[in-house]
């Protein structure tokens, strides 16, 4: 046992981290980045709905959640930061239809989550003294469009 009361394996015997090694993905660190990102999701965030999912095509473990009751389900794809992903696999993970977020996961168990969309996302503009009402009024239309799922032509 360790200090917190933890048997060092714990991780080994968790039913979800069974469940990930069950699904039979060839890459165990991918894995391991997953059931990471499956618990910083469940115990720290409280996304509801947290699932996983192997993805034939990129031989992956992906994370299927909600970020609250009742909203759109979200795409986590959990990856070691040494790990690459071309073009044709971040179209891959895309074409399942739901928001999608990449989570890097660092040796240190670091998570960094990015967003990532089919196309440019305009940026929040700059913070200052500069700031006018025009800006401002795009961001606010901005932000409704995000939440109510509308798309900008």
């Amino acid at each position: 046992m360790d200090r917190s009361g933890k048997s060092p394996n714990w991780m080994l015997l968790h039913p979800v981290y069974v469940k990930m090694m069950n699904l039979e993905v060839e890459d165990n660190e991918q894995v391991h980045a997953a059931f990471l990102v499956y618990m910083d999701l469940t115990e720290v965030r409280h996304w509801k709905e947290v699932s996983c999912v192997k993805s034939d095509e990129l031989k992956l473990v992906l994370l299927e959640a909600k970020e609250k009751e009742g909203s759109a389900s979200h795409s986590v794809l959990p990856l070691p930061v040494h790990r690459s992903l071309s073009h044709n696999d971040i179209r891959q993970v895309l074409e399942r239809g739901f928001p999608m977020l990449l989570c890097a996961v660092a040796s240190d168990s670091t998570l960094v989550y990015q967003r990532l969309t089919d196309g440019l996302v305009t940026p929040d503009p700059p913070a200052g003294p500069f700031q006018d009402v025009g800006r401002r009024q795009h961001r606010k239309k901005r932000q409704h469009q995000s939440t109510s799922g509308g798309k900008q032509k």
